[in-house]
């Protein structure tokens, strides 16, 4: 069986490439970027599956009419479909969630459910999302391929994310301690704008926070936003 892997982080990236290196010759294919993402690349290797871990470009119609495409969405779906499910799902309260693994279709996180695995959201960004690359490469990709389950529409009530900006990324007075702690963790990550504070000519971006007695530790940057710096793209 031939597959295709595409994917855009440096984590799924890796475990992409681990997970070829222990397959048969010919069987994984990777790509890493939209432009090798084309009806030609895939029409010379005719996977069975293409799966997309954390793939934040369009899928072409003609990529996901003409072949099994399975997207992985970090909610328990419906509940959070569309844009930056992480952020909105700390931004919520949540404390876990599920990994929905999901044929590609025309509507925005709409296909139907292949399987899900629940995902602890303690921690960093990247920390989660080293875990959820994990449980997808170890456990939900080697699943699907080994027993091909049939995929079931979506059930319950329909919830809507919205894609982050940039400028939603800045803490707030009126924040709690422990709202600051998550809007730090939750953006976190590689690509990710940083949580920051305007400060006269200077912006504030904030990482590695760590809860204490009372309050938060957590490392700075200071840019000068007079030479044209910005916070940054989600």
């Amino acid at each position: 069986m031939k597959i295709v892997i595409a994917t855009q982080k440096s984590w799924n990236i890796r475990n992409a490439n681990e997970y070829k290196r222990k397959s048969p010759e010919g069987t994984v294919y990777i790509l890493t970027n939209e432009r090798e993402l084309t009806a030609d690349t895939l029409g010379a290797i005719q996977p069975e599956y293409v799966f997309f871990p954390h793939w934040s470009s369009i899928i072409p119609p003609e990529i996901y009419e003409n072949y099994k495409c399975i997207v992985f969405h970090m909610t328990d779906l419906p509940f959070g479909r569309g844009g930056s499910p992480l952020q909105n799902l700390i931004a919520r309260g949540c404390t876990d969630t599920m990994i929905s693994a999901i044929r590609v279709e025309r509507g925005i996180d709409t296909g139907a459910v292949y399987l899900k695995e629940p995902l602890s959201l303690i921690g960093s960004a990247e920390e989660i999302y080293l875990r959820a690359s994990e449980i997808i490469f170890c456990k939900m990709i080697p699943y699907i391929i080994k027993n091909k389950p049939m995929a079931t529409a979506q059930v319950g009530e329909i919830t809507a994310f919205s894609r982050r900006t940039p400028e939603m990324s800045e803490l707030s007075p009126s924040m709690t301690i422990a709202q600051i702690f998550d809007y730090i963790r939750m953006l976190d990550a590689e690509g990710y704008p940083k949580a920051f504070i305007k400060f006269g000519e200077h912006t504030l971006r904030f990482s590695r926070a760590k809860r204490t007695y009372g309050g938060i530790i957590a490392d700075v940057e200071i840019v000068d936003n007079t030479r044209g710096d910005s916070a940054g793209n989600d």
